[in-house]
């Protein structure tokens, strides 16, 4: 180790812990690094216009392949410009070692220009926060960042590394210590899983909400398995953000509206929540409402702690790793409701035939409503499609069942709810599997909040399909505010809440960063757009015009 310089050692502990991308976005507390990438052949540096941009890809390539994604930011400006991407992907669990660069030790005290504490600043949304004070702290800083980042329930993770810790000679003794994992598969408790077994043999309409841990651990033949033995319907999560359940399953249900009324009106009908790995529940917005009326029977597996019991009490409380642990639950109850599965896959299947049926009755409506299009794409699309989605009114509790979600890593969006993510997340997960088309499904606002990533897909001919549905407008909010019963309501005004004066000229914005733009105005439009773009070896844009009634 003698003779070696801080960067050095930076990256040599980042390789070891098989980081093979940086993202980032550099300054001048960052050029060591930067000159320390001149020479480096194992670790490429990805580049993104902002920090928005640079977060939002590494919590794309952390979600899309469990593996420690690396984020580097520009001292208090640059980790502050990205907090709200940190956000999204603090929720959605996302293992991301989240470095900035920070001003020499020498000088902090005398808060030098970019200064701040920047540990403190990145605390509430990492798991652990700290700022590296000396080369001799390094190592096992980044040893314990990502065995943190990594162990469940994963999550982004903070460090502060000063200049001056970049530039110095590391000493003869410098251990680097070596990488820890902690085994995924926990399995529950055993007497929990016996417990939970007694409620659902003593229910007559069980119910499964799946959520991220679900798709994390690859337990989608371990969940369906579960459901057909106690026949059961699958709903997603309120906040889905992956596909923890095949949607091409009889008994997939679908999406409920982040609203406490939907889902205590979709509670009368089921005398046992089971909760596998589901959040219970993120609400949208104050209904005055509970999600789960008292003295609702809960069972909850989850691989982290805090969700279980956090709202609502679970009967049955099971902390473990789904794929490790439903089998042992699968086996106790022994098909207690199997002779149900059929009928509530018939009934879902009719349900899912009218939406179909509701779409194709749209199907020559201009301008184009939502839900053909979205019909015709789930139709276009590979079976190993990945999905960005990121609708928010365009795709309300029907995206899923028009554009099918089937493995469980094909579908990501939203986890957090902070808008313009899909984008950049698109950029990390075409890095992490360029041998799969990947599509964004996206509103225009969302769009707008990261427009800057489509350079980097240009930069580094990524090529993946981008789909704006244009309604000119934050749709969503109109819907909301009309709802509130006030003054929009009674005279159909939203104020500011429109984006057409003037429009914004999508296929020129994709033309400004390089990436080809088409517009379709017809569903032949977006069947010729789509299919070519799927075709193609570099991005593409494909702005759609949408219906903006309410």
């Amino acid at each position: 180790m003698s003779g070696k310089v801080g960067k050095h050692v930076l990256l040599d502990l980042l390789a070891s812990e098989g980081v093979e991308l940086i993202f980032g976005n550099p300054g001048t507390t960052e050029l060591p690094l930067m000159d320390a990438l001149v020479v480096e052949d194992r670790i490429r540096y990805i580049l993104g216009l902002n920090e928005v941009v640079v977060l939002g890809m590494a919590d794309g390539y952390a979600q899309a392949t469990g593996r420690l994604a690396v984020c580097s930011l520009h001292a208090a400006p640059g980790l502050g410009n990205a907090m709200g991407m940190l956000y999204n992907a603090a929720k959605a669990g996302a293992p991301i070692l989240v470095t900035a660069g920070q001003q020499d030790m020498s000088i902090r005290l005398t808060e030098p220009l970019l200064w701040d504490d920047l540990a403190t600043m990145a605390r509430p949304l990492c798991k652990w926060s700290f700022e590296v004070a000396s080369l001799a702290e390094l190592p096992r800083a980044i040893r314990r960042a990502a065995k943190l980042a990594l162990t469940a329930p994963t999550g982004p993770v903070f460090l502060s590394i000063p200049g001056d810790v970049l530039s110095a000679l590391a000493p003869d003794d410098l251990d680097l210590l070596a990488p820890t994992r902690i085994g995924t598969r926990l399995r529950g408790d055993a007497g929990a899983i016996a417990a939970a077994a007694d409620l659902i043999r003593a229910s007559q309409s069980p119910v499964i909400f799946a959520g991220d841990a679900v798709a994390k651990s690859d337990a989608h033949a371990e969940l369906a398995a579960l459901a057909e033995a106690i026949g059961a319907p699958v709903y997603l999560e309120g906040m889905a953000n992956t596909a923890a359940f095949p949607s091409n399953h009889r008994l997939y249900a679908g999406t409920v509206a982040r609203m406490t009324p939907a889902l205590r009106a979709l509670m009368d009908g089921h005398d046992l929540l089971v909760s596998i790995g589901a959040d219970l529940m993120t609400q949208s917005q104050a209904t005055g409402v509970e999600a789960l009326a008292p003295g609702t029977s809960v069972v909850h597996l989850d691989d982290e702690p805090w969700q279980i019991g956090k709202n609502f009490p679970a009967d049955a409380a099971i902390q473990g790793d789904p794929k490790a642990t439903l089998p042992e639950l699968t086996a106790l109850v022994a098909d207690c409701g199997a002779q149900r599965s059929a009928g509530i896959a018939a009934d879902l299947s009719a349900k899912k035939a009218a939406l179909f049926a509701r779409a194709d009755a749209m199907a020559d409506a201009l301008p184009l409503q939502p839900l053909p299009v979205l019909k015709l794409i789930g139709a276009l699309l590979p079976e190993n499609a990945i999905v960005i989605e990121e609708l928010l009114s365009s795709g309300m509790n029907t995206v899923r069942h028009l554009v099918p979600a089937v493995r469980p890593d094909s579908w990501f969006g939203m986890r957090g709810g902070g808008i313009g993510v899909a984008i950049p997340q698109a950029a990390g997960i075409a890095l992490a599997h360029p041998d799969r088309p990947v599509v964004v499904l996206s509103g225009d606002g969302s769009a707008m909040y990261s427009a800057a990533a489509l350079w980097t897909l240009a930069h580094y001919r990524l090529p993946v399909v981008t789909i704006i549905f244009n309604n000119r407008g934050y749709r969503i909010l109109k819907q909301r505010t009309r709802a509130i019963g006030g003054h929009s309501a009674a005279t159909d005004t939203y104020v500011e809440m429109d984006i057409d004066s003037p429009a914004i000229d999508f296929l020129a914005l994709a033309t400004a960063h390089g990436v080809a733009g088409v517009r379709a105005e017809t569903l032949d439009d977006v069947r010729d757009a789509v299919t070519a773009a799927l075709a193609s070896d570099a991005p593409t844009l494909i702005e759609i015009t949408v219906a903006r009634e309410l």
